[in-house]
């Protein structure tokens, strides 16, 4: 069994490889059971282990399991709070081929999803980007939507101004001109992209802020008490997300719209499944305000893994 770790996968991986690999898997015969939560009693507070199970229909391909855990004590520990690993297997016989670096894998996968989205719903010539939040993934985010879309300018907003101006200044370079942004509302006035990716409780971005023709891409929120885009986003938007299951059971900024009355759940347009088989539409005007939620499925882990391993063998 190879040992992959994340030094490896981001010599391997590219977004428009990867982008092309989801597609593929959304378009195919992937299993995906709903993923099991286990809480672990912990005086710190309780810890969670997540495990993600996928794999191929019929004979062939391949199996595999995320497993996470995200364990709040590991902040005092000085460690990551978030922890996993990745293990594919060989779909007929079982055997472990693969044991692939799990928090680097689904930044991967995720910066990717949306970035798929994007592909579908963003205007063909959408230039401005706005990246909310300067964690691990708002670089990620911002390369992967530049490359389904021609983005040239990016306004980076943060809480905490000096975390924009340092994101800022390591994404800026030519032909991508990055800064920092300190009127949220008006950064978002003028994007062609929103993309947010934070640990927000309140909403970030307001409905009444969005213009026409802007896709807005939220990433965080993955829990029902989290939120980053109030109720009149989404009665303004047509909505996609990733998975329907999932979206309606975790996604912070789906449920409480629906709470709000602002939204329902027969709103959501489609999902990444429809999207890519072409069963529903894309953006159908330029005028289109589109938003898509991400949560997180098992088939991007188990695409992600497949095509880091076929890569590396």
């Amino acid at each position: 069994m190879r040992i992959v770790g994340a030094e490896e996968i981001d010599a391997v991986l590219t977004y428009p490889t990867l982008v092309a690999a989801l597609g593929e898997a959304f378009r195919g015969d992937t299993v995906t059971p709903p993923r099991h939560h286990h809480t672990i009693a912990r005086p710190e507070g309780d810890a969670t282990l997540l495990l993600m199970p996928a794999w191929s229909a019929g004979s062939g391909g391949y199996a595999g399991v995320k497993i996470v855990s995200v364990v709040p004590g590991n902040a005092a520990r000085g460690r990551a709070s978030v922890v996993g690993s990745y293990l594919l297997l060989d779909g007929d016989s079982g055997e472990p081929l693969a044991l692939i670096d799990g928090p680097t894998l689904t930044a991967w996968r995720t910066a990717a999803a949306s970035a798929l989205a994007a592909s579908h719903l963003a205007a063909g010539g959408a230039r401005r980007m706005v990246m909310i939040g300067t964690g691990a993934l708002a670089p990620r985010l911002v390369a992967a939507h530049a490359s389904v879309r021609p983005i040239a300018e990016v306004a980076v907003w943060n809480r905490t101004l000096s975390r924009a101006e340092a994101l800022a200044a390591t994404l800026d370079r030519p032909g991508l001109a990055v800064r920092p942004a300190t009127d949220l509302a008006g950064a978002i006035a003028e994007a062609d992209i929103v993309s947010v990716a934070t640990m927000s409780r309140t909403p970030l971005v307001a409905g009444a802020a969005l213009r026409p023709g802007v896709h807005v891409d939220l990433v965080g929120a993955f829990n029902p008490a989290m939120r980053e885009a109030d109720g009149d986003a989404f009665r303004r938007a047509t909505v996609h997300v990733d998975t329907r299951e999932g979206a309606l059971r975790e996604a912070g900024d789906v449920i409480q719209a629906i709470a709000e009355g602002a939204f329902s759940a027969e709103a959501i347009a489609g999902d990444l499944f429809a999207l890519c088989r072409g069963t529903v539409p894309g953006r159908r005007d330029a005028a289109e305000i589109t938003l898509f939620k991400s949560v997180g499925t098992a088939i991007e882990d188990l695409a992600a893994a497949v095509l880091v391993y076929e890569r590396l063998r």
